[in-house]
């Protein structure tokens, strides 16, 4: 048996390289990175390919390793070349992530130190740290002191938990949910939907409350439809609103639907993933007003604070609340009774293991202080009036002046189906690839949009936008 130990042992032995082999492995890792963020603002935002990455088919996980300067080959060819480069400034499609190298400093720490942060007798300097973030961020919207939340993956798991608890803070009962009425507005993300339904709420009445001509919800449709609902016997229980929404960038009327909520005792969520950070600007304080009404909140630090993917959060006013759908104490946990200085993360989320995600954010922000982070926000606010701006001058229609940082457009050619040509014209951008654009559908129309948050996107940025978008209008008129 000792001899079979010894022998599994020394096979085991290159999980732990010594310090020549470390010193080889990440010098090789810093140079990509060194490479790739020296041509980042060169390399395009997106590129077609026939192959799209399948070529990590070709080197199957097996028995017998590879070096570091194969496995990094692999790695540019299949998985950094093909489709968006999210790390690109010219990335202007969907909602950007971030990405600062900070950030990729403190998951560095992290992942080598494997600190676990999920339960404070295991991590208590690390749970201390994830909680203080939250208390900062809790702050900033003007949530009371004693409010709590959670670090997530990202705004979809916090919309879940969020939505769970507001559901069981309203004792739902399945019995209960053919008379229990949900309002959202048909912008509010999909990630909403996906939650309710995988909260078991899909049963529930859904009220789509109507949009007014900048795509926010209607507060004053909102109240007459609970007490409609209320009369004819119906129990009004949860307000879904946006603080930024995906497809237009609309941030809802805030303070009215949470004086509403409060008036009829409905559970007041809001999803501000990709615009509640936006508060740190001056610019943005009077269009976020209200986000202090709301009974959760979800806020993305990797889109408004440019973190990497992976980087979500949930606050709760009711610490209360949060504890009593996610608190659960199994028998070999009970060790960790006798230290509960602060609640743990574990007790207030669905994940017992979880990556430690507070250092990701608290190095940069202690590193570089908030100054940058409110600048660069504001910067996007500008970029998008901006844009807005110049994009009528070379023949776009807009839709609503931005709230935040995403602009709605489209282009009505002289000849054919308007969205057809607008098709056709993201396609041609894509083709192009040096930025990257989305689309969507609004009032049945194939709307462009530009969303202006990535960290690197800057004015010459929004001024080459605009200059591929006459290049290739051009260029399909002439076609057609």
């Amino acid at each position: 048996m000792l001899n079979k130990i010894k022998e599994l042992e020394k096979l085991a032995r290159p999980l732990e390289p010594l310090p020549a082999e470390r010193d080889h492995l990440f010098s090789k890792v810093k140079k990509y990175t060194d490479n790739f963020l020296e041509k980042i603002y060169d390399s395009p935002a997106f590129v077609t390919t026939e192959d799209k990455g399948i070529g990590l088919y070709d080197s199957p996980i097996s028995e017998t390793p590879i070096d570091i300067d194969q496995a990094l080959n692999l790695i540019e060819y299949n998985v950094d070349r093909p489709g968006l480069n999210p790390a690109s400034g010219g990335h202007l499609g969907y909602i950007p992530g971030g990405g600062i190298p900070h950030s990729a400093y403190g998951d560095f720490l992290a992942a080598i130190t494997n600190r676990y942060s999920g339960v404070f007798f295991a991590g208590p300097g690390a749970v201390r740290m994830e909680n203080m973030l939250l208390d900062w961020m809790a702050e900033i919207i003007g949530y009371p002191k004693g409010s709590v939340g959670n670090l997530t993956s990202g705004g979809s798991v916090a919309n879940l938990i969020g939505i769970v608890t507001a559901r069981d803070a309203h004792n739902l009962k399945a019995k209960d949910l053919e008379k229990s009425v949900i309002y959202l507005s048909e912008q509010v993300h999909h990630s909403v939907d996906k939650a309710i339904r995988i909260g078991g709420l899909k049963e529930c009445i859904i009220r789509y409350v109507p949009l007014d001509k900048r795509y926010r919800m209607q507060a004053e449709v909102l109240e007459p439809t609970i007490l409609a609902d209320k009369q004819a016997g119906l129990n009004p229980w949860l307000v879904v609103a946006s603080a930024g929404t995906t497809d237009t960038g609309a941030v809802d009327p805030l303070k009215e639907i949470g004086d509403i909520a409060e008036r009829q005792d409905l559970w007041f969520h809001i999803d501000g993933a990709y615009g509640a950070f936006f508060i740190l600007c001056d610019e943005a304080q009077e269009i976020l007003q209200g986000m202090e009404t709301s009974d959760s909140i979800v806020m993305d630090p990797h889109k408004g604070l440019f973190l990497p993917y992976g980087s979500g959060a949930l606050l709760v006013k009711d610490r209360q609340k949060l504890l009593d759908t996610h608190y659960y104490m199994p028998n070999y946990l009970q060790d960790t009774l006798n230290s509960r200085d602060e609640l743990s993360p574990a007790d207030l989320s669905p994940e017992l293991t979880k990556h430690f995600r507070g250092l990701r954010l608290w190095l940069p922000l202690k590193l570089l202080g908030l100054a940058p982070f409110r600048a660069c926000l504001e910067e996007k606010i500008w970029l998008a009036r901006y844009f807005y701006e110049k994009v009528q001058e070379i023949g776009f229609e807009v839709g609503p002046y931005p709230d935040l940082s995403v602009v709605t457009y489209r282009y009505i050619p002289k000849h054919g189906d308007v969205n057809e040509f607008n098709q056709k014209l993201v396609q041609e951008i894509h083709k192009d690839g040096r930025i990257f654009i989305s689309s969507t559908i609004i009032d049945d129309n194939i709307t462009l949009r530009l969303a202006a948050l990535a960290f690197r996107t800057h004015l010459n940025t929004i001024d080459l936008t605009l200059e591929i978008l006459k290049e290739r209008v051009k260029f399909l008129e002439r076609a057609d």
